[in-house]
Formats: structure tokens, sequence, C-alpha cells
């Protein structure tokens, strides 16, 4: 695509994108990565004075909201932002602690697109007014990949339980594991990751009150796993393919759960038909070579119409950041 496009990512993502990122800028004509520590992240202005944003068509940027909060006018005064997020749907989870803050911060910044991995997250957030695209995660099609090998290990999750936003998910396999052999696994990223999903058969999600599916589920997916995972209700499900039973075994309550790990130890078979689909599933359309082409168009469409800096908008940045009005 003939457009300029900066990027500028975390350098510290315990889910290693760089292949995304690189079958992203595939589709520009001109595509520049910035790796930016936490620090370099919560002080933009700094950056940008010495990587002119006023140079390129988009900026696009993938970050935390605590880290970009406090930037509203400085990201307000630049063209062409787009968010790439995978975090949104904290937005509409009542217990966690960004509950309404993405909206609050995104109509900050007119102009801006935000680029939502969940559907109905990207919805909830056109509702809310702002503009919106929808493109799932997925997994790295470089270095995920199903071994063949013996799964020793019947019943898991691999992941964080700990954190306030994940309270739901914490309960949710605690009450799955009280009735059902369940075991929670943290590893490294990398290798360490990919043997231990090559070890179990049944990847237990819980995605509670998300309104859309993590990038694990998609890792397990491409891994051979049989996926079960917590429904994100009828609309998440048909857009990425998702058929209770088929490709995937999807549970309202835990008992739900429960009993259809019950059904694949009386039915083997079954079970590998599921995995088998579900794989396939995954590679057909959730590898990062797919999902990058497909951000790339959310990047080039048209944005929002934005009117010229405000009053204030322009002695704020006579103020702080004269060289963007010199630009």
């Amino acid at each position: 695509m003939p457009m300029k496009v900066m990027m500028i990512v975390m350098d510290e993502q315990r889910v290693i994108l760089d292949w995304l990122y690189e079958s992203i800028g595939q589709s520009f004509d001109s595509f520049s990565i910035f790796r930016l520590s936490s620090d370099e992240q919560k002080n933009l202005g700094a950056f940008f004075q010495n990587n002119n944003p006023l140079k390129y068509d988009r900026i696009v940027i993938f970050s935390r909201l605590k880290r970009l909060a406090s930037q509203h006018r400085l990201l307000r005064i630049i063209p062409g932002v787009v968010f790439f997020e995978h975090d949104a749907c904290q937005n509409y989870m009542v217990e966690s602690p960004n509950y309404g803050a993405y909206t609050r911060f995104y109509r900050l910044i007119p102009g801006c697109r935000v680029i939502s991995s969940g559907l109905q997250v990207t919805e909830k957030l056109r509702e809310d007014g702002v503009d919106a695209e929808f493109v799932s995660k997925g997994f790295d099609d470089k270095f995920i990949e199903n071994r063949h090998g013996v799964r020793d290990i019947s019943a898991a999750f691999i992941g964080s339980v700990k954190h306030g936003a994940y309270r739901k998910r914490s309960e949710m396999l605690a009450e799955i594991a009280h009735h059902t052999p369940l075991r929670i696994e943290r590893t490294e990223s990398g290798e360490a990751y990919v043997a231990m999903l090559n070890r179990i058969n049944v990847f237990v999600s819980a995605d509670s009150g998300m309104k859309e599916y993590m990038i694990k589920n998609f890792e397990a997916l491409a891994a051979g796993c049989i996926l079960l995972t917590e429904d994100q209700g009828k609309s998440e499900n048909e857009a990425l393919g998702f058929c209770d039973m088929e490709n995937v075994m999807l549970y309202r309550t835990a008992s739900e759960a429960v009993e259809k790990i019950a059904i694949i130890e009386r039915d083997p078979d079954l079970g590998k038909r599921i995995a088998k689909a579900g794989e396939a599933l995954a590679w057909g359309r959730f590898g990062f070579s797919t999902i990058g082409p497909k951000i790339a168009e959310a990047i080039s469409k048209p944005l929002p119409r934005r009117s010229g800096l405000s009053i204030v908008d322009r002695a704020y940045a006579r103020l702080f950041h004269p060289w963007l009005l010199a630009s």
C-alpha cells in the first residue's frame, strides 16, 4: 500500500509478536517499527521529537492504556493515530480498574482509530462513538506447532490467574478443578510454552466476562489441543468460525465444562476429530501471516475527519512541542 507507517510497540511483551509486526509491515511501501521501553512509552513527546510523526501517514501505537492516558494532549495534536488494541475488553469489565477508561481516552483524541481484537468489543466501541475496526487475535505460525507427540496432561490451562482483571477467570478455573483434574501451568514464553501446549490434550480456557477470546485459544488450537473455552456468544463464534463439538468445545458453566471433559474421556476419537478440525481452522484463518494483512487494511482505511487544532491544542503544542507546529 502506498502509505508511510510508523508503528510503536512494547519491547517487553510476554507474547512474542515480531512475526505479526513483520506481516503487517509487508503490506506497506514504507513501514518503520520502534520498540520502546516502558519509560519511553510514558514519554512519547521525547520520542516524537527525535522521530517526527508528521513524516508518516499513520502512527500505530500498541501500548498499555496506563502509559498513554496522561499523554492525550500530545496525541490529539498528531494526525493519523491508530491504536492497536488487545485489551479494550477491560473497558466493559466492571471488575477491571480500566472499566470505561478506554472510551474516555479515545474520545479525547479526535480522528483516531482503534483496531480491536473482539467483535463485540468493537461494536460496543462504535456505539460509544469510537472509530473501531475488528481484526481477531491469532498465533505465530512460524513458531507454534503440533509436534504430534504424547499428550500426557489430560486437561490444563497455561497463564495468569492472579491479576485483578482475571478474578472471574480464576474463580471459573477453580470451580472446574474442584470437580475434575485440571492443571494450572505457568511457563516462559517461547520453547517452554510450545512444549507445554504439546503435552495438553484439553486446553481449558476461561475468558470470563471478556466478551472475546484471548490469544491462548488460537495458540492451543494451532498446537493440536482440544480447545474447551468459555462461550463468548453467538456473534463472536460466528465471526471466528467456532462450532461447538465440531472444532472447539464451548461451555457456559463450570458443570458444563466438566461434563464435556468427561465426554472426551469416554470418546477419545471424538476428541481427536475436534482437535483436528480446530487445528485446521486455526491454520486456515488465524496465523499471523493471515492476520497481518487484515490489520494493515484496517490501518490504511480513511480515518474520520479531523478538524484543525483548537486554540487550546495549539497553545499546548506551542508551549510543550513547538517542533510539531514548525514541521
